[in-house]
């Protein structure tokens, strides 16, 4: 091999495992939803990823999640939560609500609609 061939093997075999690290490894941001009046609210921001991507929640209860989005990419403009049938447009510079009630314990993923930008619901007892 020359060494410029070993050059580009190197280059894209550390853009492989950057990109598994961001998809399946890096840390994300985490937020227990605050209750009041009866319904459980976190405020997501929606900018290259989401803001906090783990969102904790008591099942029972309503929970209200709303979605700033400030990213212009059109991979974030929809958001869906299969496990609840939920799939919504995300209108750029606005804030969307998305109400559901956990009925049992679990975790739930959410994402963007070609799946890349990822987030989870974790619901407790």
């Amino acid at each position: 091999m020359t060494p410029s061939e070993l050059f580009v093997t190197a280059v894209g075999l550390a853009a492989i495992a950057w990109v598994n690290w961001y998809f399946f490894f890096a840390r994300r941001s985490s937020v227990v939803a605050q209750a009041g009046g009866g319904l459980q609210r976190a405020r997501i921001e929606v900018d290259n990823g989401y803001a906090p991507a783990v969102v904790r929640v008591r099942a029972g209860q309503p929970v209200r999640l709303e979605f700033h989005r400030v990213d212009g990419s059109s991979c974030t403009e929809e958001v869906v939560i299969p496990d609840f049938g939920i799939r919504r447009f995300l209108p750029n510079g606005q804030t969307t609500a998305v109400d559901f009630m956990p009925r049992a314990a679990g975790a739930h993923d959410f994402a963007c609609g070609m799946g890349m930008v990822r987030g989870k619901i974790i619901v407790d007892e």
